[in-house]
């Protein structure tokens, strides 16, 4: 898995330190209801699974932070999760994908099922599918990157998940080697990931 996501790291360099502009999460839940507004989430998610290289920033940044709104997202600690799990603990892809599937299906924008779903067409040598999934989760973790410059407590790089925080370090190359120390706040959890003088700070949001 770590060289899996080696490739990943190789495939789009990260790059996350810059100034951010603040997400407005009040208007994030709101748009994602609104069929009005250009961010809705039937529309959204239609260009994620049919054009996801289309999608701008703006409009990834919804459809992930959007997840903290919507009931039907699929959890780590769900039965079915760990089925898939441990299809692929024990490298039985053909299964992986066959339910990753139907669990994609049901939530699109679970950066955990789609890193399963990426291993397991890789290891098929299923370019096609490969690539779609990998233009969806790029666009996903792009929003993250988007989301501060993680340089300080005020501007951290924000994810749903802790799982979404893991998958974060790995692509940025940060490795056992960092110290991490926590903080409570009203909407999350901060966490200073430290070694020596780098500094990156992460927010797991939750956002009520």
């Amino acid at each position: 898995m770590k060289y899996f996501l080696f490739l990943l790291i190789v495939l789009f360099p990260v790059s996350v330190f810059a100034q951010k502009p603040k997400i407005d999460f009040k208007a994030v839940e709101k748009s994602l209801t609104s069929e009005k507004s250009p961010y809705h989430y039937d529309k959204l998610i239609f260009k994620y699974k049919a054009y996801p290289k289309s999608l701008d920033s703006m409009e990834s940044q919804y459809l992930y932070y959007g997840r903290n709104f919507r009931k039907d997202i699929i959890s780590t600690t769900d039965d079915d999760f760990k089925m898939l799990a441990a299809d692929f603990k024990n490298g039985n892809f053909d299964e992986c994908i066959r339910l990753g599937k139907i669990l994609y299906d049901k939530d699109p924008t679970n950066l955990d099922i789609l890193l399963i779903l990426l291993k397991a067409y890789d290891s098929k040598k299923d370019g096609n599918n490969f690539m779609h999934h990998l233009s969806q989760f790029r666009a996903l973790t792009d929003a993250i990157r988007g989301s501060g410059d993680g340089k300080s407590e005020e501007t951290p790089l924000m994810v749903n998940t802790v799982g979404d925080e893991y998958i974060l370090l790995n692509i940025m190359n940060l490795g056992q080697e960092y110290n991490r120390t926590s903080a409570a706040s009203k909407d999350g959890m901060l966490d200073l990931w430290q070694k020596e003088n780098n500094k990156v700070y992460i927010k797991v949001l939750y956002i009520e």
